[in-house]
């Protein structure tokens, strides 16, 4: 039996798979996908195995593997498969994508200890040496029995092997009592038992009135029974009842409780979604579809009734949210529905509780995965329907290496395992829509909201106005007027500002200082909770300062405004009025989510204030108003997708009113009223939007209309990342493509934020209409700057970039 194993080291020399000899007594532990140490050159490395095979073209002698790390198979035989697309299609290496799929845990350090089920059976197997204990470290287990061995007992559930994080326990199990004596053994020694030991006699008679019981947790027994743990161990002194551990998971979801929400009735348009989509379930179809629908138009149970049919079937489903705030209200809708088989993730859990969750989906004990973007290598078999919910998010595009869009993987998957792809949102993206637009998708409207309300009216209030004739405010006299109007009829309000912090910069009065952090291109933000100065880039934080640092002048002042001045500024203004902030740094403890939102929810807060994680998903019926503080904060980045992206920004946090049975309303502050942006968000007219904004592609020669791909070249030495990148540029140019319109070559040019982290970044963007024509240069490119890293000069590619800096 031969192996072939990709080593974990990302190199253009070792970018393919080497072949290893397999041990007789160690092949039927070994599985596609599987963890193995082997020797390489003189060290021992770590490695995925990919192939499983008799034949090899290598024609010495193949080395042995040297161990296994795993007894349990983490990836499967579509996600080994997956990772080879992946690698070629992204230009990375294979073992990047590799340990891009693995549950967190299995990249940290960690320990692995094998948990004894059934003590007698496993003496019998192993022999004299086990003294009964209840776990054992792994290595003293393969000292003495074969892998083969080991992965035997394991199938049938003797053992188990359980990982530790050093320092760190990682799995929850809990102690259990059985008996192994028969019901005669048990009345015997209830017999020879004395009247005044009521407390062990009470043991006997438990087992004996509850033959049918395999086991029972021990704190249970004791509770029933109300004997202590002297009598629990006297009991196993007599040999009446053994004890062994059993793993119980973390449940993310145990703190909450959900009551049953049944189908609902499908309005019209609902139901012609629904009858289109499930043909593909039923007959097997890898189609796409993209649903437009309305904020507020009932995509959720569409997706619900998807997922049931195809559980139905016998098959598994896969859900994808864009952020962990979405999750805690999509995770309650689906277990509401479902109860059981449900799998949540999402970077809110901690690694050991993603851990089991992987577990449950590898056991098949979670027929369906909620999560957020890399959820979609969630190992499930036997897929029906793959669902992206607000497909338009950046967010489902991964921004470190591999840097895979969760849309591209979920196509493949839907490939692999002949199963729908549903696309939803109420701005798609506007590739999405031009696919749809020239068939690539099935388009799909909803254009009415299930309640039957109209969409609600925006208001546009001119800042620049407002300037002149008030006081500098955030808010504006109509919003404050508005805001109080909703508190005095006790209804809610939604507020964002997409900024955190409480000024955007502090600036010096007297010589025009502002604080810049010393290892980014930057300003630093002002947060005034901790009177601190902070980069967002690279966390530097130090205090804020008196006077200012050049000139030491006392006339210091903060500008501009982020969340918390905002949320103090409510605060002043509506003292009765008890407000909810939810940014990155009221969120970053674990469970901060679901704690403000059922906050806000139940009505313990009358305002929710937020940055953009609170503009989409979100369902709350007695909002009857929504307020943009300031509309224009993403509207005028040197980006191609800035339009975009604020309309899509305004619609999705309009929807978030009128949701119930009350009208809601919108207020948008701008400084830029007459902007295309601001009108076609203020009628919600997204079909327009799409055709204004698809002009302008075209002129600019910008997605859909081109592929782009953008290179970034980093270094602390700023020289050789210059001198790199227009090096790469050469290598690039091809005059005949360019005179063609089918390859285009922006810059080199300095990062929007030349310097992060003490880092100077240089950026190419290439424009080319088909991928081919690049291929070879970029793979290039990726091989041949291998030697540049070890000067401390680094080279990324990046498939269609959701931003460029």
């Amino acid at each position: 039996m031969i192996v072939k194993v990709v080593i974990d080291i990302p190199a253009k020399q070792v970018n393919r798979s080497f072949d290893y000899a397999v041990p007789k007594d160690w092949e039927s532990a070994i599985k596609l996908g599987s963890r193995v140490q082997v020797p390489f050159g003189n060290m021992k490395r770590t490695g995925f195995v990919v192939d499983i095979t008799d034949e090899t073209e290598f024609n010495g002698k193949l080395k042995p593997i040297h161990s296994i790390m795993d007894y349990d198979v983490f990836l499967n035989e579509e996600l080994i498969e997956l990772s080879d697309y992946l690698a070629e299609y992204l230009q990375c290496f294979r073992i990047s994508v590799l340990q891009a799929m693995l549950p967190s845990l299995l990249k940290a350090k960690y320990d692995a200890i094998v948990q004894i089920h059934d003590p007698v059976q496993f003496s019998e197997k192993v022999g004299s040496w086990y003294q009964n204990e209840t776990s054992i470290d792994r290595k003293v287990l393969e000292e003495r029995i074969s892998p083969n061995a080991i992965s035997q007992l394991k199938k049938e559930n003797i053992i188990s092997i359980e990982y530790q994080v050093i320092n760190q326990t990682t799995q929850k199990t809990k102690t259990m009592i059985k008996t192994n004596l028969n019901k005669d053994q048990l009345m015997n020694a209830l017999e020879k038992t004395s009247q005044r030991s009521f407390k062990q006699r009470a043991i006997l008679e438990y087992f004996i009135n509850n033959q049918a019981i395999e086991s029972i947790e021990k704190s249970t027994l004791m509770t029933e029974l109300e004997v202590s743990n002297a009598t629990i161990n006297s009991a196993i002194d007599k040999e009446w009842i053994t004890t062994f551990k059993e793993m119980i998971y973390r449940d993310p979801l145990k703190d909450v409780s959900f009551q049953t929400n049944s189908s609902k009735t499908l309005l019209a348009e609902q139901q012609n979604a629904y009858d289109l989509i499930s043909q593909s379930v039923d007959n097997k179809q890898a189609d796409t579809y993209l649903i437009e629908g309305v904020t507020g138009s009932g995509k959720t149970e569409i997706y619900l009734q998807l997922m049931d049919r195809a559980l139905q079937q016998g098959k598994s489903a896969l859900l994808l949210v864009p952020e962990i705030s979405l999750t805690p209200q999509m995770v309650e809708r689906v277990v509401s529905r479902f109860q059981t088989g449900i799998a949540v993730l999402h970077s809110g859990l901690s690694i050991t509780e993603k851990y089991d969750e992987w577990q449950r989906i590898i056991k098949g004990e979670a027929k369906i995965v909620v999560g957020a973007r890399s959820s979609i290598f969630a190992p499930l078999e036997n897929i029906g329907i793959i669902i992206i919910d607000e497909e338009h998010e950046t967010t489902y595009k991964q921004s470190d290496n591999p840097r895979y869009h969760a849309r591209d993987v979920a196509r493949w998957r839907s490939e692999y395992h002949d199963a729908p792809l549903i696309l939803g949102s109420a701005t798609p993206s506007l590739e999405s829509r031009a696919r749809a637009q020239v068939g690539n998708y099935h388009l799909i409207h909803l254009e009415n909201r299930v309640n039957q309300m109209p969409m609600p009216p925006v208001d546009i209030i001119d800042m620049t106005q407002v300037e002149l004739r008030e006081t500098a405010n955030e808010l504006s006299p109509e919003l404050i007027e508005k805001i109080q109007d909703r508190l005095d009829k006790k209804e809610q309000v939604v507020l964002l500002q997409n900024r955190r912090g409480y000024a955007s910069y502090l600036l010096c009065r007297e010589c025009g200082f502002i604080m810049q952090c010393p290892r980014c291109d930057i300003s630093l933000t002002y947060h005034k909770f901790d009177n601190q100065m902070k980069c967002h880039y690279c966390d530097y934080h130090e205090p804020l300062p008196t006077q200012c640092p050049s000139c030491q002048s006392p006339h210091i002042r903060t500008h501009g405004i982020g969340t918390q001045k905002v949320a103090e500024t409510l605060e002043e203004i509506f003292p009765e009025a008890k407000v909810t902030r939810m940014d990155n740094d009221t969120t970053r403890r674990k469970g901060q989510h679901q704690k403000l939102l059922d906050e806000f929810s139940s009505g313990q807060s009358n305002i929710l204030l937020g940055t953009q994680m609170i503009a989409k998903g979100l369902d709350f019926e007695n909002v009857t108003l929504v307020g943009v503080i300031n509309a224009d904060t993403a509207l005028n980045l040197p980006d191609f997708r800035a339009s975009e992206r604020t309309f899509q920004l305004l619609t999705q946090v309009s929807g978030r009113t009128g949701r119930g049975r009350l009208a809601g309303e919108v207020v948008i502050q701008t400084y830029n009223p007459e902007h295309y942006v601001i009108q076609f968000a203020k009628t919600h007219d997204y079909e327009n939007f799409f055709r204004f904004e698809m002009k302008r592609r075209h002129l600019t020669n910008y997605p859909p209309y081109y592929f782009t791909t953008l290179l970034t070249v980093s270094s602390k030495h700023q020289g050789r990342a210059s001198q790199l990148a227009y090096d790469l540029k050469a290598q690039l140019y091809n005059p005949e493509l360019e005179r063609k319109e089918q390859l285009y070559i922006i810059g080199p040019n300095r990062n929007n934020i030349s310097k992060i982290n003490n880092y100077y970044y240089f950026n190419l963007l290439l424009k080319y209409k088909d991928k081919t024509t690049i291929q070879r240069q970029l793979d290039d490119i990726l091989n041949n700057t291998q030697q540049k890293a070890t000067q401390g000069v680094y080279v990324n590619i990046n498939h269609e970039p959701q931003y460029f800096s």
